[in-house]
């Protein structure tokens, strides 16, 4: 029995680099026939981008495609835009991601797709919403994160280093892809009642404030009061009206940072972070198993509004455990009193972990000929009673003739699109 929760979807994927595609290669491993569209003879952006080989496609790439069928499609020809047509009318789902007017300009905008499918939900990532200033800008990853507060509250506070800074994770990409799932879905199970197709709206810009939400809640607090006890500046210096950067605070109310570990004067990752919590028990199971019960009388200490006060002293005390322990000594100690804690690991030692390899958080995906096995992703999440196969990326247009042939296109016709540059790239000559 077929479980996929998208079984018998089909997408029609007009995205490229990493937000839409993100989007839609979840969407293939819930079960939806992906039909990713490529530029003949170009396609994604990412093929080439950041390659590991010359003649292979970038891992960029083939971790944002598995399990997607590829149509060479050159969409602004006249045959180029009846096959579309043809695709649009049978689908369930169509997603796009290019620059402000794009689609509009090319004859696929949502209206034009709705009169053409009123069932086909019409999904589309921008950078900003339609309501902003900027709507018009083309937006990149981290112009999404400077615009929507991620970049200014992220980095250091104080010193040379004191300047906005974005985050690793990609925010403004595959978190919006991310968002844009989670938007498909809902209209499918919204068309279940409606029988018509909606249209779905995604900026990076919106992705990313999502994530920032606590970031406005400190915001909310700092025009209200003037300042935040959360935060390192707290109580020493003053607060300007925006909320600044703060380092490696933990972002709620517990007192959390980023402790040096033996070997951090060589091991740039030789860091553990501990969280001291704000109850009363868990303040005193913290100071047992670090050893710090002297802290549990100190007025300074033993109330956790003091600590807030005392934030610098805890700091430097609590790094004394750590400096001369392995971080993993460090997590090991402290965690059976309860105090959270972790590691700080890099890209290495998360990808040498054979535990992550469940099925679901990191997953080899055998491309075959000279690229071999890879690593990517997986589905974030588990469903009980489906499991995701996770399959090789398309050859740019490796499934042209199947898509072409499943929409009863004769081959004498594919011949001709290849001729005229709607599924192959014209000869140089014939680009004069």
């Amino acid at each position: 029995m077929n479980n996929a929760p998208l079984q018998g979807i089909k997408v029609i994927d007009f995205t490229e680099v990493q937000s839409g595609p993100s989007c839609t290669q979840m969407l293939a491993w819930l079960g939806a026939e992906v039909i990713k569209i490529e530029r003949p003879g170009v396609g994604d952006a990412t093929r080439k981008e950041l390659q590991f080989d010359p003649d292979l496609p970038s891992y960029y790439f083939l971790q944002l495609n598995s399990d997607k069928k590829s149509l060479a499609l050159d969409a602004k020809t006249p045959d180029g835009k009846a096959i579309l047509t043809k695709l649009i009318k049978e689908a369930d789902v169509f997603i796009e991601n290019l620059h402000p007017g794009a689609m509009d300009k090319l004859g696929f905008s949502w209206e034009e797709v709705h009169k053409l499918n009123p069932k086909c939900i019409y999904g589309t990532i921008k950078g900003f919403p339609l309501s902003s200033r900027f709507k018009d800008l083309k937006a990149y990853e981290p112009i999404a994160q400077v615009t929507a507060a991620a970049a200014s509250t992220t980095g250091w506070y104080e010193g040379e280093y004191n300047i906005p800074t974005q985050s690793g994770a990609a925010l403004g990409d595959s978190n919006t892809g991310m968002h844009l799932t989670i938007g498909i879905l809902a209209a499918l199970m919204q068309r279940e009642h409606t029988g018509e197709g909606s249209y779905v709206y995604q900026s990076m810009h919106n992705a990313c404030l999502n994530l920032c939400r606590i970031k406005t809640r400190d915001q909310l607090t700092l025009d209200r009061i003037g300042y935040l006890t959360q935060f390192p500046q707290y109580p020493d210096q003053k607060f300007g009206d925006f909320v600044p950067r703060a380092g490696n605070m933990e972002g709620s109310g517990v007192l959390g940072w980023t402790y040096k570990c033996k070997g951090w004067e060589t091991d740039p990752n030789a860091y553990v972070y501990v969280i001291l919590q704000r109850g009363a028990k868990d303040f005193e199971l913290a100071c047992k198993g670090l050893g710090f019960e002297d802290w549990l009388t100190n007025p300074d200490f033993n109330t956790a509004d003091a600590r807030d006060r005392h934030k610098q002293e805890i700091y430097k005390r609590i790094e004394s455990f750590t400096i001369d322990k392995d971080k993993m000594e460090v997590v090991k100690l402290l965690s059976p009193y309860g105090i959270p804690c972790g590691p700080v690991l890099s890209t290495k030692e998360i990808m040498s972990d054979e535990s992550l390899y469940d099925g679901n958080t990191l997953v080899k995906i055998n491309q075959g000929g000279k690229i071999g096995e890879f690593v990517t992703v997986g589905c974030p999440f588990t469903i009980s009673n489906y499991q995701p196969v996770y399959g090789p990326c398309p050859e740019l247009g490796g499934n042209t003739e199947e898509v072409l042939t499943s929409l009863g296109y004769t081959a004498e016709e594919q011949a001709q699109f290849k001729a005229n540059g709607t599924t192959a790239p014209l000869p140089k000559e014939a680009e004069k």
